[in-house]
């Protein structure tokens, strides 16, 4: 029988040069699936402390250590030649974040991982159309991860690619037994969802949308970050791995993550995934623009299509605030680190936060699409450009 998913799968083994693809409800879930497959409860594993904090708890929930990584704070893209040599040996796994699209390097890192007979996982959730020494993002590690909720906007979806085709039906059987199965209101509500929110954002009700959610207790961040909650997580590592301890974590900004998908959802995301190359083409050239900006940081090689262009603005308040005047939204930040965040009870710390907390103190992520009327308003508005050199005596 051909699945449901087979013609989605399709599509991006092709976009991966034949690597193996499997449709997972998330990235996130993909994630945890790579996470129990490939690593022993108990290991530590490597990542970016500038990463979304569903991430960190997914880590906590495969139940292994995070080690928070060491960054260049021009791009937040991890720092191999920081981490010190006790650090690497003693690690399990390297899970990549590729953060708004700029790769991290994934040639080096996989040589690293080589070298200590450890998996390298990608997480390129944002990075769909990125590549990286001459190949796509997603296509070093053992297992990658990606998003459908990002460059297709599908807000639903996402693959886990394998190196070794081999894995497949062991991690498809370990998919289908965590996912929930569809629900016909969920679907109902997930394909209404664009024509409710293009009548809030027509009628300009965003603020009074939001306020409603928080008052019914389904605005679950007031914050950048979510509430850590300490005592509860404390109590919830020691069930570690599994999914449901963590679930009132796992699950912030996408409560459907282990929901599998109706047909209605899976039709929708198919269309997207199909004129991605047209929405890769239009994030290229708005990155282009605003690299090439006084708040921009050009990195080498060619252009990449960025999920989300980060400038480094001086006084990102005043950005943020000078953009909402203008109805354009900022999102995606990630501020403080992983490790400023959740302490030593919960994760190892970065050997050098310095860098990471430069960046996600001033890292502007920006949509590309919206290039020219970003760099408008900031310019209007007066926002002065942070330069933030690879090491710390160039800080501002």
């Amino acid at each position: 029988m051909v699945s449901a998913y087979a013609e989605l799968e399709g599509r991006m083994r092709d976009r991966l040069g034949g690597r193996e693809c499997l449709y997972v409800p998330s990235c996130r879930l993909g994630l945890y699936l790579a996470l129990r497959h490939w690593c022993e409860p108990g290991g530590r594993v490597l990542m970016s402390p500038v990463n979304d904090d569903v991430i960190f708890f997914v880590v906590l929930a495969a139940g292994l250590r995070p080690v928070q990584a060491p960054l260049d704070p021009r791009d937040g893209s991890i720092d191999p030649a920081a981490l010190p040599e006790s650090a690497w040996r003693g690690l399990s796994a390297v899970v990549t974040t590729n953060l708004y699209g700029n790769p991290d390097p994934a040639p080096e890192l996989r040589a690293r991982c080589d070298r200590l007979g450890i998996p390298l996982i990608e997480d390129a959730a944002h990075a769909i159309g990125s590549t990286v020494g001459g190949r796509p993002v997603g296509t070093y590690g053992e297992a990658s991860v990606f998003s459908l909720s990002k460059h297709t906007a599908a807000k639903t979806g996402g693959f886990l690619a394998l190196a070794d085709p081999a894995r497949r039906e062991e991690l498809a059987a370990a998919r289908d037994a965590l996912l929930h199965p569809p629900r016909r209101a969920g679907e109902l509500a997930y394909l209404a969802r664009p024509y409710a929110e293009a009548v809030v954002r027509g009628l300009r009700l965003v603020r009074a949308a939001r306020s409603t959610l928080r008052l019914l207790g389904a605005e679950e961040r007031t914050e950048i970050r979510m509430p850590l909650r300490a005592d509860a997580l404390a109590r919830a590592l020691p069930a570690a791995p599994a999914l449901e301890p963590f679930h009132s974590w796992v699950r912030v900004d996408m409560h459907d993550y282990r929901l599998g998908p109706g047909p209605g959802r899976l039709r929708r995301t198919t269309r997207r995934l199909a004129r991605l190359d047209d929405v890769l083409a239009a994030h290229r050239a708005g990155t282009e623009r605003l690299l090439a900006s006084e708040y921009g940081t050009p990195g080498e090689g060619g252009v990449q299509p960025l999920f989300r262009v980060p400038l480094l603005v001086d006084d990102r308040d005043a950005a943020i605030a000078a953009l909402a005047r203008r109805r354009i939204t900022t999102g995606y930040l990630y501020d403080p680190p992983l490790d400023s965040y959740a302490g030593e009870a919960f994760t190892d710390l970065s050997p050098a936060p310095e860098p990471a907390s430069r960046f996600a103190r001033h890292a502007l992520p920006v949509d590309p699409r919206r290039a020219d009327e970003v760099l408008a308003v900031l310019r209007t508005a007066g926002i002065r450009p942070a330069h933030l050199s690879p090491t710390p005596g160039g800080a501002r």
